[in-house]
């Protein structure tokens, strides 16, 4: 291959050649227009096509099984709804549920659905339907492969029955806080009961998803181009957005470009309109030219490592915590990202309200991570690495390919970790490769995982109640097991945020997760041109609102 054809020779000469681009360039939309600087600017059209630019479907459209990835997820945020809306301030607020009652402790919940809904096949969005997709968020099944939703309060979940057309009853046997929260997660799309009532095999067929969103499916090459049209009829869009009524825009066209410099100069060069996930280090100069760059948080889990308890080393709590304070943040905030990403006090994001502030349980300071070290017998060699028993303290880290520069966030990490004697390797793989180093389960695992209510998070770290259990423990540390059952089925959130403190400063204290900053997964370079796109919860942008100024 020719040196001038690699993605990092193409990425400097952008970066070379972005600050000679003038201004005039920059907002010059596919067509040939240019934007207006009169009223129209500010005044929403409707009508218009826009061309979104990005990595992959590698994970395919089974959206069970794929969890929703942040790929497929920015399709799916347009074909369907949920029944909750979430803001990024963990805010809910209704949607296709018009309004909810939490009864009995918690333990029971009615939802009142808007009337009028439908799917895009026309077939009523009604209470029946809300059960099938209930039941299949809950309990998946097994028999046909279809997989319940990960962070969906499964556990204790008793029941969904239609008392009538437009009202759904629920029922858990404890308390379940989270369950109205977690309608509002993204894996929980609806789903015309048409569609989950297909085999595995037939749900990965786009043409066989129908959802109730404001756009549908026109046509798609796979792997190549996804074209979406809005629906005429739609006029059930959250009321937090502030729009009714169809979209405005006609279509949006997602196209397939593995190579981030390639998206992103497509998008300077106004052959298209939206890039997802940018490298960082360009985004003050592509705002300086008039580009918008969103950079939206999630709620969630923050960037950092999962730790497998059970494999060398880190089965050694003293490596945990010597890695969690051999690590300085503060220079990977300062020489991998911008001003938009925040240092983690905690594993969970900061705009989760039960957030708390730990950064002490992992706070750099080298000498203390040599001094764990040598305390628990790990001696330095001649190369500076340090070994026990004969076996050389080594871990190898996979860059998360979901998250933008995580490659260059684990060079750093390795060379941080190199002066307290730990060798780093890196194995960089794509999509489908991450998921197969997940299943091995590897000593550190970067993770990148959404939730809109922190009660959820009790799913995700033990194996109780078939849980993920994310740190290999299975049910073996009882005050883990006790506090996630704590969290799990609190029956009022003053006393569940008590829980979600202790629960924080123990998994930290153990070294169970180590975090490195505050997520943001998903970036949007966006046209000067396109106006009112906006960003929900899960940090996923939403063209509902989006229209093209003139």
């Amino acid at each position: 291959m020719s040196t001038f054809n690699t993605p990092e020779f193409r990425r400097r000469a952008f970066l070379a050649g972005l600050g000679a681009l003038s201004t005039s360039a920059l907002v010059t939309a596919c067509g040939g227009t240019s934007a207006s600087t009169g009223a129209s600017s500010t005044t929403p059209v409707d009508g218009g096509n826009i061309t979104f630019l990005i990595q992959g479907y590698d994970t395919g459209w089974v959206s069970s099984k794929t969890s929703i990835s942040s790929y497929e997820g920015n399709l799916w945020g347009q074909i369907t709804d949920k029944l909750v809306y979430v803001n990024e301030k963990g805010e809910l607020s209704p949607w296709v549920a018009e309004s909810w009652e939490e009864l009995n402790g918690a333990k029971d919940f009615v939802i009142h659905l808007k009337k009028g809904v439908t799917f895009s096949d026309g077939t009523p969005l009604d209470a029946a339907a809300v059960v099938a997709n209930l039941n299949a968020w809950a309990k998946g099944d097994s028999t046909r492969g279809v997989s319940k939703v990960g962070l969906f309060p499964s556990s204790n979940f008793v029941s969904a029955e239609a008392t009538n057309a437009g009202t759904v009853k629920v029922a858990f046997s404890s308390p379940a806080l989270g369950f109205i929260a977690t309608l509002a997660y993204h894996g929980c799309i609806l789903l015309s009961p048409k569609t989950l009532a297909l085999p595995v095999e037939a749900q990965a067929d786009l043409s066989q998803e129908i959802g109730s969103g404001p756009f549908v499916v026109k046509s798609w090459k796979q792997g190549d181009t996804y074209v979406l049209e809005k629906r005429k009829d739609y006029n059930w869009g959250p009321a937090a957005l502030g729009h009714t009524g169809p979209a405005r825009l006609d279509t949006i066209t997602y196209k397939v470009i593995k190579d981030t410099s390639v998206r992103t100069s497509t998008v300077v060069s106004g052959q298209a309109d939206v890039a997802f996930n940018v490298e960082p280090q360009e985004i003050e100069s592509l705002k300086a030219q008039g580009f918008t760059v969103g950079t939206p948080r999630y709620l969630g889990f923050v960037d950092g490592f999962q730790v497998n308890t059970q494999a060398f080393p880190t089965n050694d709590p003293a490596v945990r915590q010597a890695i969690q304070h051999g690590i300085d943040r503060d220079e990977i905030l300062k020489t991998v990202y911008t001003s938009d990403w925040n240092a983690a006090t905690t594993f969970i994001q900061g705009n989760v309200p039960e957030a708390g502030e730990f950064s002490d349980s992992f706070k750099f300071d080298a000498g203390k991570a040599n001094k764990i070290l040598d305390d628990a017998g790990w001696a330095s060699g001649s190369d500076g690495y340090r070994s026990k028993d004969g076996k050389t303290l080594e871990i190898t880290l996979t860059p998360n390919p979901y998250v933008p520069s995580t490659k260059a966030e684990d060079e750093l990490i390795a060379q941080q970790l190199k002066k307290v004697g730990i060798k780093v390797n890196l194995k960089v793989v794509d999509v489908a490769g991450y998921a197969a180093v997940q299943a091995s389960r590897p000593p550190l695992f970067q993770t990148s995982r959404s939730f809109v209510d922190v009660g959820t998070v009790a799913g995700v770290l033990t194996s109780q109640n078939k849980g993920e259990d994310w740190f290999g423990l299975g049910t073996s540390d009882q005050k883990l097991n006790d506090l996630s059952t704590a969290i799990a089925t609190a029956s009022d959130r003053a006393s569940r945020e008590k829980v979600a403190d202790e629960l924080q400063q123990y998994v930290l204290e153990q070294g169970y997760f180590i975090p490195l900053n505050q997520l943001v997964q998903r970036l949007y370079l966006i046209s000067p041109k396109i106006k009112d796109v906006q960003y929900n919860g899960l940090a996923y942008a939403n063209f509902y609102t989006a229209w093209i100024s003139q």
